[in-house]
């Protein structure tokens, strides 16, 4: 049996290969950070990271984790409800919750955990989940999980999903699910629209708001405060693997009842074990840290603002918006491997993105800038990309 599977996967591998969609992980013998270093002791600027505030390798946090270390131990060994819970993870969910303005948080082992489980234990056969197109993965699992009917609604589009709405008035519960920010363009979800949909038709309204926790906002406290619906969001998913510090990790934050019903059957918090003792409390560590400045994520602003600018005025096709996101559209998949590659070559670390990652013919290099960067790793990078596009000749891509 395995050799006839062997023969077939070797030849769609080839295939891939052939095609220019091979995704190669490249090796960093270092910590995170604006500059890394890549095999063969090379350092490059770092620009495809979620790193947003810049804190995977910050002194404190660094601090904070072997405090933890030493306090609590490397692992729990066991599920929360049997022998898992230390008061380190009691301390970060009450945390979370003040952070982002909720009444209770549950943690999970990675925010596609928490995506994955939180969706099943209210949504049976008689419910219907309304999902934007352009969801994360992790959204699109977690639902495939539920016997929920699902109703897919045209990306960012309001009038769609009202139609959607008003066709499934017959189901018992309703909910809305979208990402807080969409991964591969930074475009943040018209969330002020979806509450109100959500209240006229009486649905409930999940936000995915990994890339928003700790950067959009005034204080960072996500994509509710930006669009300015704070308290009309029922449940927010998160991580903090992103913007909060790098590590792993990630929660569910949102009604006190809600939480509570996912302590007793979400089966990914059930049968996973505990979010290390460490991440927990080196997460309640830059919690802390966030909840007294905001000058990390007002320098990631302003370096986000000045580079977008700066590739706009070089004349690259760039995704407009707010987001550290910043998708430099090159729309064939081979020019964006090959091209990625180049910009490595001139000490710029980033990736393509192409199919199945993004639609076929939306190939891309997406950029990520940190509150890390300074001014001069950006003016570095946008000179690496204008000599690069014009070593491929690929100027008409950039118009």
């Amino acid at each position: 049996m395995y050799g006839r599977i062997r023969s077939e996967l070797t030849e769609r591998l080839k295939e891939i290969r052939d095609a220019g969609l091979y995704k190669q992980e490249r090796v960093i013998d270092g910590p995170q950070g604006a500059e890394i270093q890549v095999e063969g002791g090379r350092k490059v600027l770092n620009f495809c990271a979620n790193n947003y505030l810049g804190l995977s390798s910050h002194p404190g946090i660094i601090e904070a984790a072997h405090r933890a270390l030493d306090a609590w131990g490397y692992g729990m060994s066991s599920v929360r409800f049997i022998c898992g819970t230390q008061a380190v993870h009691k301390t970060l969910e009450k945390r979370m919750s003040a952070f982002l303005g909720t009444e209770d948080t549950i943690l999970y082992a990675a925010c596609f955990d928490a995506n994955g489980g939180v969706f099943e234990p209210f949504m049976d056969q008689d419910g219907v989940i309304l999902t934007d197109a352009l969801n994360h993965a992790s959204l699109i699992d977690g639902i495939r999980l539920t016997k929920a009917r699902r109703m897919i609604y045209a990306h960012g589009d309001m009038a769609d999903l009202e139609s959607n709405l008003s066709e499934s008035m017959d189901a018992k519960n309703r909910l809305i699910a979208t990402d807080g920010v969409f991964s591969m363009d930074g475009e943040v979800a018209d969330l002020k629209s979806i509450c109100d949909l959500a209240e006229k038709y009486d649905a409930l309204v999940l936000v995915d708001d990994s890339h928003a926790t700790g950067i959009l906002g005034k204080t960072g406290r996500g994509t509710p405060e930006f669009c300015g619906v704070e308290g009309r969001v029922d449940l927010i998913t998160t991580t903090f693997g992103k913007a909060l510090g790098g590590a792993s990790g990630g929660c569910v934050s949102g009604r006190g009842e809600l939480i509570e019903y996912l302590r007793q059957k979400s089966r990914p918090y059930l049968f996973s074990n505990t979010l290390s003792p460490v991440v927990a409390g080196a997460t309640v560590a830059v919690l802390d840290l966030l909840s007294g400045t905001t000058s990390l994520r007002d320098k990631l602003e302003a370096n986000t603002r000045y580079f977008r600018t700066e590739m706009v005025k070089a004349g690259f096709d760039i995704k407009p918006g707010v987001h550290p996101i910043v998708p430099i559209m090159l729309y064939e998949e081979r020019l964006a491997h090959d091209m990625a590659d180049a910009l490595l070559g001139e000490g710029i670390y980033v990736v393509g993105f192409s199919h199945p990652v993004v639609p076929k013919g939306r190939a891309r290099i997406r950029v990520q800038i940190s509150a890390a960067h300074e001014r001069t790793h950006l003016d570095r990078a946008v000179g690496a990309f204008v000599r690069v596009t014009e070593r491929f000749g690929a100027g008409d891509r950039i118009v």
